[in-house]
């Protein structure tokens, strides 16, 4: 396995759309590094400028120690798995998984044994007699891992490969690709748009929007000290609750909305010269608390709609115009239409700029 290395890599269309803005990081040898952002964010171009599939416009590339901008992609020592199977239907499990060795010249033992290891790797050695049409998704899926597992890359590029999956396949498939590198070591770069595949799959994340990096960082350290609005709110399911208004101090830190609605800030400390300061408060919806009416720091929210799934309760609610989600444990209920007192966790809010989204830091 390799290090990729990431100088200032950019990629520009002719119409002048810049789709990577300066893309600069490190996937260290064998770490898995997964690229996350919304739709049109620049994540699989820059995928794809990796596996040499897009040209890279400036910057360098480099796979191991080796400078790969100019490289084709049957050169770089990567193999890559897609969103979609991209298996050949007239093709057994193991003729799909030997395909690429035998177009290699490897001589029939090495890719027997290659072909034998993979699908013990990956449980597949009952259905290597099998075509596509007569696998599911995820057995279709796990045949397109074997297939880039087989080449023995320098690194193994993921892009979405999980997004044709139902639900339930989804998270399988995800302990499946987890274990995997586990046991291998291998070096990965994985490209999802789904949040909770980024934080439970990734050792690092690279957040990206509008072709920029905003934020790189471990799972944990993105969901507890984002840089910005952007990753404050992309990350975590339900998003982060926004509050924007001015910081005051009467009776208590608070945040009086637009609308004049006051919402106080519980025991949170602000550096003295915010006060008066307009500003976007972040609170997560783990952060809203149940409280009891008359206590120090409470205010009530009208509540919405009351969503159960098992274990915890997530809370629809609205506070004057600014709409809220809390998440409660699954013993409590409020009902719908009624008032509800809450409190905010108040060592636990972010504040950011109200112009530029950027984190404020109390330190």
């Amino acid at each position: 396995m390799a290090r990729v290395q990431l100088d200032q890599v950019r990629k520009v269309y002719p119409n002048g759309f810049v789709a990577v803005a300066g893309a600069s990081f490190e996937v260290a040898d064998g770490e898995l590094l997964v690229l996350v952002g919304p739709s049109g964010c620049g994540k699989s171009t820059l995928l794809r400028m990796i596996a040499g599939l897009e040209t890279i416009s400036a910057g360098t590339l480099k796979i191991g120690e080796r400078v790969v901008n100019d490289v084709a992609p049957k050169d770089r020592d990567i193999a890559m798995v897609f969103q979609s199977y991209a298996l050949y239907p007239h093709m057994t499990v193991a003729e799909n998984l030997a395909f690429g060795l035998k177009l290699r010249g490897h001589d029939k033992a090495a890719i027997a044994s290659r072909v034998a290891e993979a699908a013990k790797t990956l449980e597949i050695e009952s259905m290597l007699d099998r075509k596509p049409a007569a696998l599911s998704g995820g057995q279709r899926q796990r045949v397109a891992l074997g297939r880039a597992l087989v080449r023995q890359p320098q690194a193994f590029l993921l892009d979405e490969p999980l997004s044709n999956l139902d639900a339930k396949l989804r998270m399988t498939m995800r302990v499946e690709i987890a274990r995997l590198h586990r046991q291998l070591g291998a070096t990965m770069i994985y490209v999802t748009h789904d949040q909770i595949e980024a934080m439970t799959l990734g050792q690092r994340i690279v957040v990206l929007d509008k072709g920029e990096i905003q934020q790189i960082d471990t799972p944990m350290a993105l969901y507890q000290k984002p840089v910005n609005l952007f990753v404050a709110t992309f990350l975590g399911s339900p998003a982060m609750n926004v509050l924007r208004g001015r910081l005051s101090d009467d009776g208590g830190l608070a945040v009086r909305l637009d609308d004049g609605v006051r919402v106080p800030l519980g025991e949170a400390r602000v550096p003295e010269q915010w006060l008066g300061r307009e500003i976007a408060v972040g609170v997560r919806p783990e952060h809203l608390l149940p409280a009891k009416t008359g206590d120090a720091g409470v205010f009530e929210a009208e509540v919405e709609v009351v969503e159960p799934v098992g274990s915890e309760v997530f809370v629809n609610l609205r506070l004057g115009q600014q709409p809220l989600v809390a998440r409660f444990d699954p013993h409590v209920l409020p009902e719908r239409g009624k008032p509800f007192p809450i409190a905010v966790a108040g060592d636990r809010v972010h504040f950011f700029d109200a112009d530029s989204g950027v984190a404020l830091r109390r330190e």
